[in-house]
């Protein structure tokens, strides 16, 4: 693995660490118990570059994706396209024998300085309900909406190939694939509205969450995932970037406090998210390398993801890794000698897949496995070990467990470096392992191995009950 590479600091301490080296990939299972694990794999195989033109193309067709603007019309403006979108999710819900709760989430917006006069906002919603703990979800999302160079025109053509029609033609395809396996927690599969002109869909959808006591574990917003040509010239269909914000914004000043002591910046539940999403691109998806980006965004810009955040839910962007700006926010034209716009030829239909693989695995291990370890404390100050404990987890709700599985790394370490499974307990003691010296968290795991994300003690870390 790329993340393991050798240095003194690991030789030093081989002698110490070795019963805690860590081996295994994120569902490293027994080879009579690998139903899931070998499913795992085959979802990874199975999102349709064919299906994802499709839909993008479809999507294109309606004109402009303008949050303001037509909507009567069946075949041009964003009216058009989000019926059509719910029409899909219907017909994939129908595929599996209604496993999907497909409805409209809507608001009025107005007073904005991008929306002036009132608009409904149109979020498309499908919930593939969880069997075993139904209130627990992980989110997949794209937005609908799509702009020019004036954010103001709601006329003008303005197909939005890959930003932003990519993201829902991908969500839309892992609701195929998904949908033909049951899971422990709920997934949700989200069309949003309004990106463009305030990410008004995202804030409407997390707000009534929040409102809901929705448990969210995770948000995988999906924005431009179908560029592989860079402005700069730069062609690569083999990375993408995963962006995840550090501390979080809701943190109070005692949290803070104690952060400035223990640590944590660098692993709030959106960092260990992304660590996650990075690690499954290392088992499961081809030729692929994530990175992960320790910033909110791109600089100084926004996506779906942030009002997750600015509520306190894990959430990350995944997004392809080189940038078109000819292709962004454009008037389609040609001007000296470039084409701008956002047209169907500049989107890369197989690695729209590839990065549709990586949501539909992710979202199927967290699914797969129990919910995150909750209350995760430790404490090893002026000592040679570290303990760490945490509260069980409902057997109702998780069934599947099979206990807990102690990660660490160097602080200086972007992923985790040492692990050791101990089993169905709420308190492990690390010997001789000084807390002083590395980072550490604590993943639940299932019968058939699979993981939940790590979490990092205390409240900087927490991903909620």
């Amino acid at each position: 693995m790329r993340h393991l590479k050798k240095n003194k600091k690991v030789a030093a301490l081989a002698c110490t660490l070795a019963p805690y080296l860590f081996l295994g990939s994120l569902t490293q299972a027994s080879e009579d118990n690998t139903e899931q694990v070998n499913a795992l794999h085959h979802i990874a195989a199975a999102p349709s570059a064919q299906n994802i033109e499709r839909d993008i193309t479809k999507l294109v067709s309606f004109g402009t994706r303008h949050t303001m603007s037509e909507t009567e019309s069946d075949t041009r403006g964003i009216g058009a396209a989000r019926r059509w979108i719910k029409s899909e999710f219907d017909a994939i819900s129908k595929a599996c024998g209604g496993c999907l709760e497909v409805f409209y989430q809507i608001d009025i917006i107005e007073g904005e300085s991008r929306i002036p006069d009132p608009v409904e906002i149109v979020n498309v919603i499908a919930i593939q309900r969880g069997q075993t703990d139904p209130d627990r979800y992980v989110i997949m999302s794209g937005d609908i909406d799509s702009r020019v160079t004036d954010v103001m025109d709601a006329v003008s053509d303005s197909p939005g190939a890959n930003d932003n029609a990519s993201g829902v033609a991908g969500t839309l395809e892992a609701a195929r694939v998904l949908s033909k396996y049951q899971f422990n927690g709920s997934i949700v599969y989200a069309a949003l509205s309004g990106e463009e002109q305030g990410l008004f869909g995202g804030k409407i959808m997390a707000a009534q969450a929040l409102h809901d006591n929705w448990r969210i574990k995770a948000v995988l917003n999906n924005d431009m995932i179908g560029n592989i040509e860079g402005v700069n010239g730069v062609i690569n269909n083999t990375t993408a970037r995963i962006f995840a914000e550090g501390t979080r914004v809701t943190e109070t000043p005692q949290e803070a406090r104690l952060r400035r002591f223990t640590g944590g910046e660098v692993d709030s539940p959106s960092r260990n998210l992304a660590r996650y999403i990075d690690k499954v691109a290392d088992d499961y998806i081809e030729n692929l390398d994530t990175m992960v980006i320790y910033r909110l965004d791109r600089f100084r810009r926004g996506g779906h993801h942030r009002p997750f955040n600015d509520l306190g839910f894990p959430g990350v962007r995944i997004m392809e890794t080189n940038e078109n700006y000819y292709r962004q926010h454009e008037n389609i034209r040609v001007e000296n000698g470039i084409k701008y716009g956002d047209t169907l030829d500049g989107v890369n239909f197989p690695y729209a897949a590839k990065l549709t693989a990586l949501n539909a695995v992710s979202l199927a291990a967290m699914a797969w496995a129990p919910s995150p370890p909750a209350n995760v404390q430790i404490k090893g100050a002026v000592s040679p070990s570290t303990t760490l404990n945490w509260d069980a987890l409902s057997k109702e709700q998780n069934p599947q467990l099979k206990g807990y599985k102690i990660y660490w790394r160097y602080t200086d370490a972007p992923q985790w470096q040492f692990s050791r499974e101990v089993g169905n307990v709420t308190e492990f003691t690390l010997e001789n392992v000084v807390i002083d010296n590395y980072f550490f968290g604590v993943a639940s795991v299932n019968q058939q191995g699979i993981e939940s994300p790590v979490v990092y003690p205390g409240a900087a870390g927490a991903f909620g009950e």
